[in-house]
């Protein structure tokens, strides 16, 4: 696995009462626009879908290289925008 240097286990204790807080609140506020801005951007995770069902099927050997081939495929925006418009178990009317 890659080196640990610099990733120690955070002691947020060494932060004061307010601190930690702010902290708790700038979490809270920054994973309410994450999904925000995910709920808004379906493609996201229609790429991620889509890459992640490709390396658990071919299970390449060079993971990089495999990840900049496939996002680097001229047919990606293709398939992405098929499987957005392809009904799903979560979305069947969508035509």
């Amino acid at each position: 696995m890659a080196d640990n240097i610099g990733l120690e286990k955070l002691d947020i204790s060494v932060l004061s009462p307010e601190q930690q807080e702010k902290l708790r609140q700038f979490k809270i506020k920054t994973r309410i626009a994450n999904e925000k801005y995910l709920s808004a951007h379906p493609e996201v995770e229609a790429l991620l879908r889509d890459f992640l069902r490709d390396v658990l099927l071919k299970r390449p050997t060079d993971i990089r290289e495999f990840a900049a081939d496939h996002f680097t495929d001229p047919n990606l925006p293709n398939r992405i925008l098929s499987r957005l418009r392809a009904p799903t178990k979560q979305n069947p009317n969508i035509q």
